[in-house]
């Protein structure tokens, strides 16, 4: 929430300086954002006053004006506005002065005639980021001030972040009641006198769910001037709030939302049909909103209706067909209090965030409509006129909320903060906090204002008193805390070695998001059954993600987009899917690579990364925990046909994917080089086998190289697990040194160039035994797989 300095000052002025103010509100859990100048430094800028006006004579639009600013004589000032006029008060800066961006006003000649000053629109004052014309002051502003003065223009914008447990303070009366407190000083609220009743015209209301709207009142404000101009002071306290001048009329309403908290909305009255409904909407109705966007309704939007349509979506924005505009001569001003339940989500799920559903969600003080549609009709009658009607009100006193005493026992008290605080000030703070208190013994009993939606338990009335007192005031003490090391299996391997031994091989870390696009998602994975967030942040973010891929190749491409022409990221969290109609969280462990393999070097020759070289950073994983992973072919709709494998478990469990992104993912997402993917479930991957010390073999071991033909469709995996499975006690390893195609070699095979590992532990193995189990291990080669010895 943004507020004018200047006007909290209004209502309680401490002798602390800006920076003392902002630290006070931060320090009471009201988090101060930014503090900005509500205008750029100028300077020699005065209220002037055109008194008369001729054409210039070598000019078509241009005007020789005679300016009074406060001195002796007028000051002849050369203008090209379209709106100047004899009579009109404007900001007029005088020679010597310093616009914005250190542009200096000098005695100048403009087509020949002489300029001593020049006329200032809002954005030549740095008010405004654009202008039609000259800015054109209140017709009683005193000719010669200073207009910084004039204006309060040595004033800051004080943004505050509230929580959204502190609506109470999303308005200048909330936050003025705090800074009183935090100081120890009255402060007086906004006097609101009753307007009289000029007829005795109303609307029917009717309120269909009074649980949803315990509170609605309205009245009838007849022949109001639509298009009288808003006091300048009280545009600019609106756009110090972050918002611009829309009319008379809006502003009010604006006005009083920020000023006192409470939205308001006021209807064209002769558009409107009837008398007015609170209801819940009908399924697929129709509302066309002031913003221009058309919606479609559902039976969970409350909304304001008269006989024939929907006029307005409760708590959250008017409709276009009933809005005031120019040739409005009658309104009907409404006020009222909807449960914060019934309104909350709602905004978000038409695309909407306003400051009416921004307060009405978070809850406003049920006891401030009838106080807050008076000060509209005030100020309505002071700045448009108008004839103002008897208030219409309809009030369900049970569904209203009911502010229950808490009860706060002092020893609780003293335990919590680690000190004792005077009986009196406890009772003083909760006073000065609009809160009524009972004193017990060694108890208070403390009810809450309307306003105070947080307090609802001891622990609240504790957090009161601590923020206000002062946090930096409490006594700290070191906590004496006995630690116990705790025993640590050497059966889990630590996912932090794992991620050591990836930036070791030259990833980066990546945490991304855990909703993702939907769109993306889909792509990636389009047989999954994806959860859908019922209010999401933005529709980019919309769904949880199946896969960590999503948020890695968002990641890369944004690198790559930055002219980063090698990326390698990991990433390890959770994966989010359906099994039996539950959710469940699965850990997991993904990676991304592009670009070269090396980065470039005199020793290597440059080349891109492949999918062995992904192949040999997951194996590395593997090395860590003592499995002996396999590689699979297979298909997966994110990854290229050929150059796709699962990974396997020795049992056959599948526990991740590697592969190059499909070529048509790559040319969607916008790469233009080739992406390699691996994701594996972290939990399996750290089920780490258990050491055990094996001593040496004094006996010689024996390597017997084999070249064997097998068909193109076997992999190097099935050979090796083939030659293991025949459970030779001697055979220690298999590796494959050679895999050729070409002259010799039959179409549709290959050879394969392997070598046997093999030692005895108890004798030296002799020639006969050698020949036998390479005899054993071909036989069922042939029989599996069909291999032969290559001729």
């Amino acid at each position: 929430m943004q507020i004018s300095e200047a006007w909290l000052r209004e209502y309680v002025n401490p002798v602390i300086s800006t920076e003392e103010l902002v630290a006070q509100l931060t320090m009471a859990g009201l988090e101060v954002d930014s503090v900005t100048p509500v205008a750029a430094m100028f300077s020699g800028v005065v209220v002037g006053e055109v008194l008369s006006m001729a054409q210039h004579p070598d000019a078509d639009r241009l005007r020789v004006c005679q300016v009074a600013v406060g001195a002796t004589e007028p000051l002849q000032i050369v203008c090209g506005a379209s709106n100047v006029r004899v009579g009109l008060k404007i900001p007029a800066a005088l020679g010597g002065a310093v616009l914005p961006g250190d542009f200096k006003i000098k005695r100048s000649k403009l087509r020949g005639v002489e300029s001593f000053g020049m006329l200032c629109s809002e954005k030549e004052l740095g008010l405004a980021a654009d202008a039609n014309g000259l800015m054109e002051l209140a017709a009683d502003a005193p000719v010669g001030v200073d207009i910084r003065e004039y204006l309060s223009l040595n004033d800051v914008i004080i943004e505050v972040d509230l929580t959204p447990n502190r609506a109470d303070c999303l308005s200048v009366e909330g936050l003025a009641r705090e800074v009183a407190v935090l100081n120890q000083m009255d402060w007086s609220p906004t006097k609101v006198e009753a307007v009289e009743i000029a007829h005795r015209d109303m609307l029917e209301v009717s309120v269909e769910d009074t649980a949803a709207c315990p509170r609605y009142l309205g009245r009838l404000i007849k022949n109001v001037n639509t298009k009288a101009v808003t006091p300048l002071w009280m545009q600019e306290r609106l756009r110090r709030s972050g918002l611009r001048s829309l009319g008379a009329l809006v502003d009010v309403t604006n006005y009083v939302l920020i000023e006192l908290g409470q939205p308001l909305h006021a209807f064209d009255a002769d558009k409107l049909q009837g008398g007015i409904t609170v209801r819940w909407a009908k399924m697929d109705e129709g509302l066309a909103l002031l913003n221009g966007q058309h919606i479609k309704l559902d039976s969970n939007a409350l909304v304001i209706a008269d006989e024939l349509q929907v006029l307005a979506l409760a708590g959250i924005m008017g409709g276009l067909d009933s809005a005031v505009s120019d040739v409005t001569q009658n309104i009907f001003l409404e006020c009222a209090f909807f449960a914060p339940q019934s309104i909350a989500g709602k905004a978000r799920s038409v695309g909407l965030h306003t400051d009416s559903s921004h307060r009405f969600e978070r809850g406003v003080d049920a006891t401030l409509q009838a106080r807050a549609l008076e000060r509209a009709t005030q100020l309505i009658v002071a700045i448009a006129g108008g004839s103002v009607g008897i208030t219409a009100e309809v009030t369900t006193d049970a569904a209203l909320p009911q502010r229950t005493a808490v009860l706060l026992r002092k020893l609780r008290l003293e335990k919590t903060l680690g000190m004792a605080i005077a009986d009196e000030q406890v009772v003083d703070i909760f006073q000065r906090l609009g809160m009524s208190v009972e004193c017990q013994t060694d108890n208070w009993l403390v009810t809450p204002p309307g306003s105070r939606f947080d307090i609802a338990i001891e622990a609240d009335l504790i957090e009161e008193i601590a923020r206000i007192y002062g946090y930096n005031k409490l006594p700290s003490s070191s906590l004496l805390m006995r630690s116990e090391l705790s025993p640590a299996t050497e059966t889990v391997l630590d996912i932090n070695r794992v991620a050591d031994l990836l930036v070791d091989r030259g990833y980066q870390e990546a945490i991304t998001y855990s909703f993702v696009d939907e769109d993306i998602q889909l792509a990636i994975a389009p047989n999954d059954d994806v959860i859908r967030l019922k209010n999401p942040i933005s529709s980019e973010l919309s769904v949880m993600r199946t896969t960590l891929w999503c948020g890695l190749l968002k990641a890369a491409l944004y690198n790559t987009n930055r002219q980063q022409q090698r990326v390698r990221l990991f990433e390890t969290g959770l994966r989010f899917v359906k099994q039996d109609g539950t959710i469940c969280q699965q850990k997991m462990l993904a990676g991304l690579v592009l670009g070269s393999a090396y980065p470039e070097q005199w020793g290597e020759k440059s080349r891109k990364v492949d999918f062995f070289d992904m192949k040999a950073d997951v194996q590395s994983m593997f090395v860590l925990t003592g499995i002996v992973a396999q590689f699979s072919a297979a298909k997966h709709s994110a990854l290229h046909p050929g150059q796709t494998a699962e990974i396997l478990l020795p049992t056959g469990e599948k526990i991740g994917w590697i592969g190059m992104l499909h070529p048509i993912l790559e040319k969607q997402l916008g790469f233009d080089t080739q992406v390699f993917l691996f994701e594996l479930d972290q939990q399996v991957l750290l089920n780490k086998r258990f050491s055990k010390f094996k001593p040496l073999s004094k006996y010689p071991s024996v390597r017997r190289d084999l070249a064997l033909i097998v068909k193109e469709d076997i992999a190097a995996c099935d050979v090796i697990s083939c030659i293991k499975s025949s459970n030779e006690p001697t055979l220690k390893d298999v590796v494959i040194f050679d895999i050729y195609r070409g002259k010799g070699v039959e179409e549709g095979c290959k050879s394969i160039g392997l070598s046997l590992h093999l030692q005895n532990d108890i004798q030296t193995l002799t020639d006969s035994e050698i020949d036998a189990i390479l005899h054993r291990v071909l036989e069922k080669l042939t029989n599996e797989i069909s291999a032969r010895l290559r001729d």
